[in-house]
């Protein structure tokens, strides 16, 4: 008899909204820590990632039973989708509020198709900047922004992914659709690009990405 614990999917299986629960629960601080990273900061402070998360787990418990009956990725990567997801649908609400308002919202970056750079940069300058420094931080995530756009989509997922939301190799692998190789191998890529650009334009923050 195998000691080896049951499957997430096992778990679903057996236990139904109960053991959803308590999936969700083990899982909760690591995908707030991908909220918080995703999100828009246009609306940091009027979102919280507490409530995407809410919102996040109703949309789960209502399909989870589709992860169960088509499992093509683990239940934390099905999750993180969905979660993403959520979060998508209420930066558009959002904004199509406040377009609809008086436009109150501004940010010195627009972000459209490129959210995963901003939000690395607003990630990085955040560990180095105090609110008295609003202007400068505006000034360089735009200078920082326009370096990382220098870097291969893929590989700044990468980066994004393993780096920033702290997620496996093999997790990285299933959401990209790569082999773990070639996970590997384009994140040691992108950490080093990322170490150059960072050397060049903030040198105090040079370091943090090797070695993770």
């Amino acid at each position: 008899m195998s000691n080896e614990p049951p499957s997430e999917r096992q778990r679903l299986i057996d236990g139904g909204d109960a053991a959803l629960a308590e999936i969700f629960l083990e899982y909760r601080e690591r995908l707030e820590r991908i909220v918080a990273f995703r999100l828009d900061p246009r609306i940091q402070g009027r979102v919280d990632p507490a409530d995407i998360l809410q919102e996040a787990y109703l949309e789960i418990a209502r399909r989870y039973r589709e992860f169960i009956e088509t499992p093509t990725v683990s239940f934390f990567v099905w999750m993180r989708q969905r979660t993403l997801q959520t979060m998508i649908d209420i930066h558009r609400e959002h904004f199509r509020e406040k377009r609809d308002a008086n436009r109150e919202i501004r940010f010195a970056a627009q972000p459209t198709s490129h959210a995963t750079s901003l939000s690395i940069a607003r990630f990085l300058l955040d560990e180095v900047t105090s609110p008295s420094q609003a202007a400068v931080d505006a000034e360089e995530s735009q200078r920082l922004q326009s370096a990382l756009e220098s870097m291969q989509e893929t590989d700044r997922e990468v980066l994004a992914l393993r780096h920033f939301e702290h997620l496996s190799n093999l997790q990285v692998a299933e959401i990209l659709g790569l082999s773990p190789t070639a996970a590997s191998n384009r994140y040691i890529r992108a950490a080093a690009r990322l170490s150059e650009i960072i050397a060049s334009l903030h040198p105090s923050l040079a370091g943090r990405i090797k070695g993770k």
